[in-house]
């Protein structure tokens, strides 16, 4: 065994939950969890993804292991994070020493930052999710490229005709997500590096889209994704993904004594290793490298992202199309099959979001609420109940407010405040009854 390789603690607090099993809603609760996994109608894997059945398995094994002193046991639970390398070189396509694990998709984008040296410009969308804003902005003027916030001419988040307008000179990096977050648009990452050329490297932060979909990932000469979404591997292990025809344009950055030739060495600085590993602070959560391994290999089993999206897509076409009926507006409607992920955003026109929002999880349908927006992302274990229980929710809230507004019309002609405050609660009558929380009241996330 390397001899470098040091065993941290393991963590304690980390919740499993198996997948869901398809079968019909709970009679005692609205959505109630089949097999105790999540609720049938979870349709937030955008936000979370609770640990797929494979990767709970994986997740107590290695802690287990972790909690053991034998040498032989720490063998065995090191050699997790190589063989979750192994698995995550297949899906990405690319050789296990091009990848490394790190803790997170916000660490290993600022991985990439603090590796990406100047002069240069280094172009982000300004509708990008911030983790894949910050990390740039911290390290230029401290080594690092310039930052160039570039506008969006629409609603999709990044365009080929949009990089060329900016693709100046002193361009040196795109910076992108392969799926934006709210929109559910897929990046056209193999047009995008084709017009970046091979002297320009894109960035792509995947986690939106890996495992939900399938990615052009080899257009990608640096990709990061974490596994706690559409990987339903839970928090604490991220592929770093950087590609050897880029490798000798990044410095160690954020390497650390784990990403040396010789961490022991009398006298430092050592080289650096080669390949991602030379970008390496520390060594991985061991069981994290174990479940996100765990969940590559239970989805390429399964058919990999090809038959991952094809399922995805088709609950999540069901369900825009329910909300249609119901007066919906879809976010970046009409968009291609190929062009949205397992994201779709919609709202109700004369209906408050916040109470649509509450209505659907007083229903057993949990999303995602951001702004006037409401965001769905369901998966492959989501089951077709879950998509009458959406229609009949949404079906419920529109009937009962068309029923209010005609009663209201034909008994009074109140002011407009009240009946604006009448109709909020004919919306959820249960709303006054209680402080409406928060959306994401402890963890914000993509």
């Amino acid at each position: 065994m390397n001899d470098q390789i040091r065993m941290r603690a393991p963590e304690t607090s980390r919740r499993a939950a198996p997948g869901p099993a398809p079968g019909p809603a709970s009679e005692t609760a609205p959505g109630a969890a089949l097999g105790g996994g999540p609720t049938v109608g979870y349709l937030d894997y955008a936000r979370v993804g609770p640990l797929a059945p494979e990767a709970t398995t994986a997740l107590a094994n290695a802690t287990a292991l972790a909690g053991r002193s034998g040498p032989a046991d720490l063998d065995r639970l090191f050699a997790r994070s190589d063989a979750a390398r192994v698995s995550a070189a297949r899906l990405l396509d690319a050789r296990p020493h091009e990848i490394a694990l790190a803790p997170s998709t916000s660490n290993g984008l600022f991985t990439a930052a603090a590796a990406l040296r100047g002069p240069g410009t280094v172009l982000v969308p300004r509708d990008e999710f911030p983790a894949n804003v910050y990390p740039w902005i911290r390290f230029a003027g401290r080594g690092g490229p310039d930052v160039r916030l570039v506008e969006p001419d629409g609603p999709r988040h990044i365009s080929p005709d949009l990089l060329r307008r900016h693709l100046t000179p002193d361009v040196t990096a795109l910076t992108v997500s392969a799926v934006d977050s709210l929109t559910g648009h897929v990046a056209p990452l193999a047009a995008l590096k084709e017009i970046l050329g091979p002297e320009r490297l894109l960035v792509v932060d995947a986690i939106q889209g890996l495992g939900a979909v399938p990615l052009d990932v080899d257009a990608a000469d640096i990709l990061v994704s974490g596994g706690q979404k559409w990987l339903r591997a839970g928090w604490g292990a991220a592929f770093l993904l950087i590609r050897d025809r880029c490798a000798e344009r990044l410095g160690p950055g954020l390497g650390g004594w784990a990403g040396v030739t010789d961490p022991f060495a009398a006298r430092h600085p050592a080289p650096p290793l080669s390949g991602a590993a030379a970008h390496l602070a520390t060594n991985p959560d061991f069981p994290a490298a174990a479940a996100i391994g765990a969940a590559v290999d239970g989805l390429l089993e399964r058919g990999g992202p090809a038959a991952a999206g094809t399922r995805i897509r088709a609950t999540l076409a069901e369900l825009l199309d329910r909300a249609r009926r119901a007066g919906a507006e879809v976010l970046l409607d009409g968009l291609g099959e190929r062009d949205r992920a397992g994201i779709g955003t919609f709202r109700l026109p004369g209906h408050d979001p916040l109470a649509v929002h509450q209505v659907l999880e007083a229903a057993g349908v949990i999303t995602t609420r951001r702004g006037e927006w409401i965001r769905l992302s369901p998966h492959v274990s989501t089951p077709p109940a879950a998509v009458d229980l959406f229609a009949e929710a949404l079906h419920a809230l529109t009937r009962r407010t068309s029923h209010f507004r005609t009663s209201t019309t034909s008994t009074s002609s109140t002011s407009s405040t009240s009946s604006t405050s009448s109709t909020s609660r004919a919306i959820n009558p249960d709303t006054h009854a209680h402080t409406p929380r928060s959306q994401e009241p402890t963890c914000p996330t993509t």
